[in-house]
């Protein structure tokens, strides 16, 4: 099913059974319209769009990946000078067919920007531009048009390169595009090809001294690029041991129809911590080492969304300490992270399966593999009552060490 869904912008909800509240609440929403309240209504925007692009000389369009069709036997091809020679996802053309816009719908579509023809200016400016027609859901048809002008910058020039980097719209893209290849190219090595990626724009864009890995720095800009491709070699995209083929087709279906946004928390859940007396919850680093046994923790994975009392906030509550007025403090801790979960489920689509567990509990599993594991099995000196994660999986610690010595090898 998963070309047709692709192909059509149709939306998969993943349920063992009718009766799951997942899909009887993803299913409510997808037939209710949109509003101000639910903006992330199933209920689709516009509908039978296409999407054209132009771009100026020396810009090739290589292809797109996301919910979409090549346009029918009458669509506009492009002209060769227009279309890059190795083309990637849905390629050779400029135009392509939408049947269904949500008003989260994202396409990726891939650029090549090759030498200037002999003898030729392309002038100190570039332009692209698209253009959606579409019908909109009241009936009426639409057209938007959409034009982006850059300046052309030198390849030796590294500052304008960094200075123009999106960092989380730039790991997205590579995630659609490595699951794109994992699908399409026979034996390809997903986490080999992100590391080749990541040490080969390390050593193109960091600023180091010839094998002295203490000197490597990154600029503010690509800071935290390093840290996203981490999660993303462990994310479900590229690991897919342990899921089925739906779980994992699934997955990609939303992470090609995903705004930025969105797809990041696929990428990189976020976590936040709750603690008693505290006036707000505080964003803690995804790392195992954010566990504490009085704190209650959420997690936003996108595909779920995870409560998770420490083991002393779980023992409160089985003593019934939140029924006691004077423990009102204590209730509100348990409040607040559920009504904030009941938040993103309302105004998710589709709707996150929600799992409320204890520390040590069977169902942690579901926060403790998408935690950096700082503190495992095999830690030296870890401390005794810390968390432990029993994974091989390398920490992002050890990670970006190993990223520093391959970036300034000679």
């Amino acid at each position: 099913m998963k070309p047709a869904i692709e192909r059509t912008g149709g939306v998969v909800v993943q349920a063992d059974t009718f009766a799951n509240p997942v899909f009887r609440a993803s299913l409510a929403r997808a037939l209710a319209p949109p509003s101000a309240d639910a903006p992330s209504s199933g209920a689709p925007a516009g509908s039978n769009a296409t999407l054209d692009v132009a771009a100026s000389r020396g810009v090739r369009v290589a292809g797109l990946l996301g919910p979409a069709a090549v346009g029918g036997a009458g669509a506009a091809r492009g002209a060769p000078a227009a279309l890059a020679e190795a083309p990637i996802g849905l390629g050779g053309t400029t135009q392509w067919r939408l049947a269904s816009l949500a008003p989260t719908s994202t396409v990726a579509i891939f650029f090549d920007v090759g030498a200037p023809p002999k003898g030729g200016d392309l002038g100190p400016q570039l332009y692209l531009q698209f253009v959606t027609r579409y019908l909109h859901a009241s009936g009426a048809p639409r057209t938007r048009v959409t034009t982006l002008t850059r300046r052309w910058a030198d390849g030796s020039d590294s500052a304008s390169l960094v200075a123009g980097f999106d960092q989380e719209a730039a790991a997205v893209a590579v995630a659609r595009l490595a699951a794109h290849k994992m699908e399409t190219e026979e034996d390809f090595d997903a986490t080999r090809w992100l590391d080749r990626t990541l040490i080969r724009l390390a050593a193109r864009f960091g600023d180091y001294r010839k094998d002295d890995p203490s000197s490597f720095a990154l600029a503010p800009g690509l800071a935290f690029f390093p840290q996203f491709l981490f999660n993303l070699r462990r994310s479900p995209f590229v690991q897919v041991f342990g899921s089925s083929p739906d779980e994992t087709a699934a997955a990609r279906l939303a992470l090609a129809r995903e705004r930025v946004a969105d797809a990041m928390v696929m990428l990189q859940p976020t976590l936040l911590s709750y603690a008693v007396g505290a006036p707000a919850p505080e964003p803690v680093l995804l790392d195992v080492a954010s566990i504490a046994a009085d704190r209650v923790l959420l997690l936003d994975a996108f595909f779920y969304v995870v409560v998770f009392h420490g083991a002393t906030v779980a023992q409160w509550r089985a003593a019934r300490y939140q029924d006691a007025p004077e423990h009102a403090a204590f209730a509100a801790l348990l409040a607040a992270p559920r009504r904030d979960a009941e938040a993103i489920l309302a105004a998710r689509f589709p709707v996150p399966r929600l799992v409320d567990c204890d520390q040590n509990g069977s169902q942690a599993r579901f926060l403790l593999a998408k935690l950096n594991p700082s503190s495992t099995y095999a830690s030296a000196g870890a401390a005794p009552s810390a968390e432990v994660i029993l994974t091989d999986d390398v920490s992002l610690a050890v990670f970006m060490d190993h990223l520093r010595k391959l970036a300034v090898q000679s």
